[in-house]
């Protein structure tokens, strides 16, 4: 090596190359992380904030662009929310929504852990086929089964009742739960079990000591899913439910609050924005659950 590439080489870094070197850097960040970022969170959000601002906006600033901002509330008021709760069968409305979608969950939970312990557990023969299955069942559309599920629930005397979109919700959430619970149970160690059951354990006292407690997180992320589509369920609803008080949110929302062809804008946004806060609060409380759950349903 000669002196002169020596010489390059030991040279120190100036300022000005460490300065340009950091804002090189940092528009490499703001291009490839911030930037897409920040208009993901954008577009997402602002679908939401539309419905806030138009809820709390009076008819006059909802209807004339040319003296109000669309984007922004000149004059609040609360006359959308008053009318929807009490000129309305809102919170009848809220109340069988919330029946439903708990009573759907209990349900979809129960019958998924004892599928997904049977078999991810009990390794009887084909088991990993009927597992297959059950998910499978699950990317069949729902516009496919109504139908025939319409005439059972006629049958059986149970159409315009709640009951009857308790029974039928579990239908679609039952064979996702079950996939996303084998796939939580097979990360925890088979040995736990294999200690209980030589100290005399039966299964059903494993499952609802061992495996249940361990699986807990698995079991908040299934209950956020199925209390999440139960509520947003619209296709079993409308064909299933004719009464207004029996009427689940979605629903009743948008066949009450529309008259002939007008829109009440008002009323629709705030019954969306109050029907949609249960949602956010159950997912705040649970979101690590939900994260630490979904890892371990698919690190296998």
């Amino acid at each position: 090596m000669t002196d002169a590439a020596a010489s390059v080489e030991n040279k120190p870094v100036t300022a000005p190359e460490n300065e340009a070197m950091a804002w090189d850097s940092k528009a490499r960040r703001m291009v490839v992380l911030w930037l897409p970022l920040t208009c993901f969170v954008l577009i997402l959000l602002f679908p939401f904030y539309w419905m806030t601002v138009t809820a709390f906006k009076p008819d006059a600033e909802l209807y004339d662009f040319n003296k109000f901002n669309p984007l922004w509330i000149s004059s609040p008021t609360l006359d959308h929310i008053y009318h929807l709760l009490f000129k309305t069968s809102y919170p009848s409305w809220l109340w069988t929504t919330m029946m439903v979608a708990f009573g759907a969950t209990f349900l979809s939970l129960l019958s998924s852990a004892l599928a997904a312990y049977a078999i991810q557990r009990l390794r009887f023969k084909g088991s990993q086929y009927v597992g297959l299955a059950i998910y499978l069942a699950y990317l069949v559309p729902p516009s496919i089964l109504f139908i025939p599920l319409a005439t059972m629930v006629v049958q059986l005397g149970l159409f315009d009742s709640p009951m009857a979109l308790i029974l039928v919700y579990p239908t679609f959430l039952v064979p996702f739960c079950t996939w996303l619970l084998i796939g939580y149970f097979k990360s925890i160690p088979f040995e736990l079990e294999e200690c209980a059951l030589i100290d005399g354990a039966t299964r059903l006292q494993i499952l609802r000591q061992i495996t249940l407690p361990l699986a807990v997180p698995g079991l908040i992320s299934a209950g956020i899913f199925s209390f999440t589509l139960s509520w947003n369920e619209f296709i079993y609803a409308l064909a299933f439910i004719q009464s207004s008080e029996n009427k689940t949110v979605p629903v009743a929302i948008l066949t009450e609050l529309v008259t002939g062809d007008v829109y009440q804008w008002g009323a629709l946004m705030a019954g969306s924005l109050l029907g949609s806060l249960p949602v956010a609060i159950f997912y705040s409380f649970f979101v690590d659950y939900y994260v630490s759950s979904l890892t371990g349903a698919v690190k296998e």
